[in-house]
């Protein structure tokens, strides 16, 4: 890099500061009432921004340099094997299930397999089971963890149940020690869907780190941010190439930061043959893959991301032992099913939901349309009973049970944020219109 480089650089770095420096100077301050509250959003300042500036100059958009040290500290942080990360959350469980599909695994799932998961929760989590053709195979959750309800698993099983994929619900870690010895006892795969739960601790352990494979999402309401992007953990060495070739259009080509060398990392990308002939290794294609690649610059600001993750969990964790405090001083209980975190776990909540009760004299509508009148974001939670959504009115699927708590999800469960960005006077806003609400009830 030349000299003048160099300065003007730093001089871009220096006006990246300012930037932020006046924003912050010029953000107003929280008017209650006033102020919209959002559920969620994305925190980032001058460092972030930087590290991607300087990535777009320095004019290499494929995968490279931060992409390798994101991927190490990001598996390191979970404590998988390894990670490999993606341009979205949704094509993150995609992958996960493709690679269990794969011809080069060899224990692969085939087509018309059964897939334990929930009724509850977000639609990317079941999708890839169908897409794939493979059976999804619904169960309920307990009220207030969202959890898989462990004693109806065993009415599951089938001869064709090879799986189970869950989604830790807004951070919440499922009961990982049954699960666990449940698929041990049952040669099962354990997917974990971690989109939700990044930091969350399941007896001292990360989630994301106990299933053979994991997935994040990194979409700015998330617990942390690439703009958008995912990524798929693996407790298996054998998926750091066949996801990685699924991810990268089925390439037989492992070599990752090699396309500046020639030859590439491995040194004998030429040497490679189909029908005895000598073939660039990197268009010898041994699976039927996608490009679910993002591009660099991401990479560059999950590098900074991931270095504040400590600090979000925390605040996030504070947030929402600051509201559940108001909840249970206010007696929220009489109207509402409250949070509470799965025995042995430390969640980093994604959010605080909130089940109407059946016996309440309001409904879920009337109390998020007075919230949101009140400027408070709400969202329900996700798609609720899934199998009741128009997508999955005529898929392939097995229930069981009748997941009566699935649809008082669908119908009651909403939630307000939590996110890092919130202080004690959002909560204490918060807290105290819900408390305004009920008391006319």
């Amino acid at each position: 890099m030349i000299d003048e480089e160099k300065v003007l650089r730093k001089s871009i770095n220096k006006n990246i500061k300012e930037i932020f420096r006046l924003r912050k100077e010029n953000e107003g301050e929280f008017i209650p009432g006033k102020t919209f509250i959002q559920y969620a959003g994305s925190i980032y300042d001058d460092k972030e921004i930087t590290n991607v500036v300087q990535s777009w100059l320095d004019g290499w958009f494929g995968l490279g340099e931060n992409t390798n040290k994101f991927e190490k500290k990001l598996s390191s942080y979970i404590g998988s094997i390894g990670s490999i990360i993606t341009n979205s959350g949704s094509s993150s469980n995609l992958l996960a299930i493709a690679s269990l599909m794969s011809p080069m695994f060899p224990e692969r799932m085939e087509k018309g397999d059964e897939v334990i998961t929930l009724a509850c929760g977000f639609p990317t989590t079941v999708n890839p089971i169908v897409q794939l053709g493979l059976v999804p195979v619904f169960m309920d959750v307990e009220l207030g963890t969202f959890a898989i309800k462990t004693e109806e698993l065993q009415y599951a099983l089938s001869n064709k149940t090879r799986a189970i994929f869950l989604a830790h619900t807004l951070g919440n870690p499922h009961n990982l020690d049954y699960l666990m010895d449940f698929c041990k006892k049952n040669n099962l795969f354990l997917i974990e869907d971690n989109c939700d739960a990044l930091g969350s601790l399941y007896k001292g352990k990360k989630t994301g780190s106990f299933g053979i494979l994991s997935t994040q999402s990194f979409y700015p309401p998330h617990h942390l941010t690439m703009g958008e992007g995912g990524a798929v953990n693996y407790n298996d060495p054998v998926f750091e190439r066949i996801t990685r070739s699924l991810r990268d259009w089925g390439r037989a080509c492992w070599c990752r930061g090699d396309e500046k060398s020639r030859h590439g990392a491995c040194g004998s990308r030429l040497k490679y043959k189909i029908g005895g002939k000598c073939y660039d290794h990197k268009y010898i294609f041994s699976q039927i893959g996608y490009n679910l690649k993002p591009i660099e610059q991401q990479a560059a600001m999950g590098v900074v991301q991931i270095t504040r993750l400590e600090e979000f969990t925390k605040k996030r964790r504070s947030n929402f032992s600051l509201f559940d405090k108001a909840a249970k001083e206010g007696r929220w209980d009489r109207f509402f099913v409250l949070p509470k975190a799965t025995v042995g776990s430390k969640p980093s909540w994604f959010a605080y939901p909130l089940t109407v009760k059946d016996n309440a004299k309001f409904t879920r509508n009337d109390i998020t349309n007075y919230l949101e009148e009140c400027k408070i974001q709400t969202r329900t939670l996700f798609g609720g009973n899934l199998t009741k959504q128009p997508a999955y009115r005529k898929v392939d699927m097995r229930i069981v049970g009748n997941l009566e708590n699935s649809d008082r999800v669908l119908f009651n469960t909403f939630f307000v944020g939590l996110y890092p960005k919130l202080d004690v006077e959002h909560i204490t806003y918060m807290a105290e219109k819900i408390d305004e609400f009920i008391k006319k009830y």
